[in-house]
């Protein structure tokens, strides 16, 4: 039989109707009988072509709430049977079954269903397609004479191969869409495996089984020698960078897509201390306010800005508007801001364009949930190259979060840590009370902290009528390297801010095993230090806080990050 294939005969059934009409009549227009059911054969008929209901190729009626219309031996051996084989013919011949040359199927919109994190199960059970991937499959594993289309990407490339081609399909074309429907099949089952499994008490089964789908052929991966690619999770909602919708600039690589999501973590780590919760007392703080209710999220400023280069925050702040909040993230390590990937958790309107758009600051990367069109037209005009994202105001999923991490020989897989900062349950060790301008400085610090690889030690506190990292001591192979470091960064910050209230703080990830790295801060005019505790020896690291008139608290939570 020839490479080429006539188009004789097309099933049509659509969910996504985007360019339907279109492509119908161009079928219709060459002769083509037009098959269909449902909504589809509906709107078929509503722009005047002629549709063949499936059910009168079947002779069976739809049931069940329309799960069952295409399970039928008319449908799928018309789809199966091998053209040149003498005995599959007859069988069709037996049947007076006819064979269908095209079938063109986008899938129930599962993933768009199960995005909604309030779905039901009843709902996303509905919104499973049986039918319809069946059909695929089955036209896909004949496509030695089946063409089958799986996206309204595909109608213009089809309708102008029958032009080009006396309303034939070749080889070619025909496989290369079958593999798009294997991967299609491929990435929809995954979506409901993965929401499936997700919604299971044990995150951790007996086979682990993940199937991601391919987004992005990547330049190059960490360095020009290795070759890397982006691939999404199917069941991924909420925001994120492999979902963003880019509005300008280069193509992503591999690290500018690291970095920009540790960014965009950042940020949504601070949004989570603006999560509903019963207002609390702390008994801990001044005596004056210790029986006012600390309500955190009031009083969190509402702007977030996070600058983080090579996985790191290198700025980070919170402040009244997002204009400041820029302005105040940059500060916390100029240099280091400098290429580096920012995000935000507002719109940027012009004003932020502006301060963003400064001559002396340059990003690789700026996420936010939107950009108005006068930000756009400042940040395209200031660079051509930025990748600007927009990711969209999207809450994350309830659904438990695993994160996975390949190591020589096999995979490790975790809960993420999404813990909140809570003030309520952390313990005053040290020093005086605290004030609640403190205690809210800590909470901003220590959530800035968690986003730091390990050994981390992290210095802020206000400064400039906004709340901001100062230095940062990172990925350390000891607690004192990382206090050195965190000072020596934050050495003018700390010397504007020694004098206020409630002067500069210090968030540790992890206990101090001995005072050395505690002495470190304090000398450097640190006035409350941060930490989980857990120590043999914290007793030193209290004693000496006490003796310098520095204030301890400890949380109780390890964050490490390696």
């Amino acid at each position: 039989m020839s490479d080429w294939v006539p188009i004789r005969r097309a099933l049509i059934s659509v969910s996504d109707k985007t360019d339907l009409l279109p492509f119908a009549r161009s079928l219709a227009s060459r002769g083509v009988e037009l098959l269909s059911t449902g909504g589809t054969a509906a709107a078929l008929k509503a722009a005047g072509l002629p549709v063949t209901p499936v059910e009168e190729v079947t002779n069976f009626p739809e049931g069940l709430d329309g799960r069952v219309k295409t399970l039928h031996p008319a449908i799928h051996a018309g789809l199966l049977a091998v053209r040149d084989d003498a005995t599959h013919q007859a069988f069709l011949a037996a049947h007076q079954f006819r064979p269908i040359d095209l079938v063109c199927i986008n899938l129930y919109p599962f993933q768009r269903a199960v995005a909604d994190p309030n779905v039901s199960l009843a709902d996303a059970i509905e919104n499973i397609d049986v039918g319809g991937p069946a059909m695929l499959r089955a036209a896909a594993k004949n496509h030695r004479f089946v063409t089958v289309v799986t996206s309204p990407s595909d109608y213009d490339r089809v309708i102008a191969e029958l032009d080009a081609n006396d309303a034939r399909t070749s080889f070619g074309l025909r496989a290369e869409l079958a593999a798009a429907a294997f991967a299609r099949t491929a990435e929809y089952d995954a979506a409901i495996a993965t929401f499936l499994s997700r919604r299971s008490p044990s995150p951790f089964p007996d086979v682990l089984r993940l199937r991601h789908t391919l987004v992005d052929r990547l330049r190059y991966g960490e360095n020009p020698h290795q070759e890397a690619a982006l691939y999404r999770d199917p069941a991924s909602t909420g925001q994120s960078i492999v979902n963003a919708l880019q509005l300008h600039g280069k193509q992503l690589s591999y690290n500018n897509i690291l970095d920009a999501s540790w960014a965009l973590e950042s940020v949504k780590s601070l949004e989570r201390l603006r999560q509903p919760i019963p207002a609390r007392s702390l008994p801990y703080v001044q005596a004056s306010t210790a029986s006012t209710p600390f309500d955190l999220p009031s009083l969190l400023p509402p702007a977030v800005a996070v600058v983080v280069k090579h996985t790191n925050p290198c700025g980070g702040a919170v402040a009244s508007t997002l204009p400041a909040a820029v302005r105040a993230a940059v500060a916390g390590d100029p240099t280091a801001a400098y290429g580096g990937i920012l995000a935000l958790n507002r719109t940027v309107d012009s004003d932020t364009a502006a301060v963003i758009a400064n001559a002396s600051h340059f990003f690789e990367v700026v996420i936010a949930p939107e950009f108005d069109q006068p930000a756009l037209e400042t940040l395209r005009a200031r660079w051509s190259a930025v990748r600007l994202l927009a990711v969209g105001d999207r809450a994350p999923s309830a659904a438990r979060k695993i994160e996975y991490r390949s190591v020589p020989g096999g995979m490790l897989v975790q809960d993420r840590d999404v813990v909140r900062t809570d003030p309520s349950q952390w313990t005053h060790a040290a020093g005086p009370k605290p004030t609640p301008d403190h205690v809210l400085a800590a909470c901003v610090i220590a959530e800035l902290a968690r986003s730091v690889t390990s050994n981390a030690v992290v210095i802020g506190g206000f400064h400039a009528n906004a709340i901001r990292l100062f230095g940062v001591g990172s990925g350390q192979v000891d607690r004192v390297s990382a206090c050195r470091l965190a000072v020596a960064k934050a050495a003018d910050a700390i010397k504007s801010s020694a004098a206020a209230a409630s002067g500069p703080i210090a968030v540790g990830d992890a206990f101090f095993p001995f005072p050395d790295g505690p002495k470190i801060l304090i000398d450097a005019g640190v006035k409350l230090i941060v930490h989980p505790g857990g120590s043999k020896r914290d007793q030193e690291t209290l004693d000496l806080c006490n003796t310098h008139n520095v204030t301890c608290l400890l949380t109780g939570v390890r964050h490490f990050r390696h």
